[in-house]
């Protein structure tokens, strides 16, 4: 499933970033900020197409580079995020920040 993902991921990057040139140069891991990809306009356009074709909810505390700065991450997000993993993660942190606030 992950291959799917990151195969989906990867096209997308290609076509609204490389300007659907089919890039061997970009690695996987890349980070797509340091390779000057991908801006605060694009990483917009990114969670935008993450939740449309993957049907998932991006929150905005979910939105770091850990999550989305290369393919790699990208795709370990969406495979954690459907599995229930990462909103649990927040749920839970959530929580404990509420219980701080108290």
């Amino acid at each position: 499933m992950q291959d799917n993902i990151k195969l989906r991921v990867r096209k997308f990057i290609e076509e609204n970033y490389l300007f659907g040139e089919h890039s061997t140069s970009l690695e996987d891991a890349d980070s797509l900020l340091e390779a000057g990809l991908i801006d605060s306009t694009g990483i917009l356009e990114l969670l935008a197409f993450l939740e449309l074709e993957f049907g998932v909810q991006i929150l905005d505390e979910e939105v770091v580079p850990d999550n989305f700065d290369s393919i790699v991450m990208i795709t370990s997000y969406i495979s954690a995020k459907r599995a229930g993993g990462i909103e649990a993660f927040s749920q839970t942190n959530e929580a404990k920040l509420d219980s701080l606030n108290r």
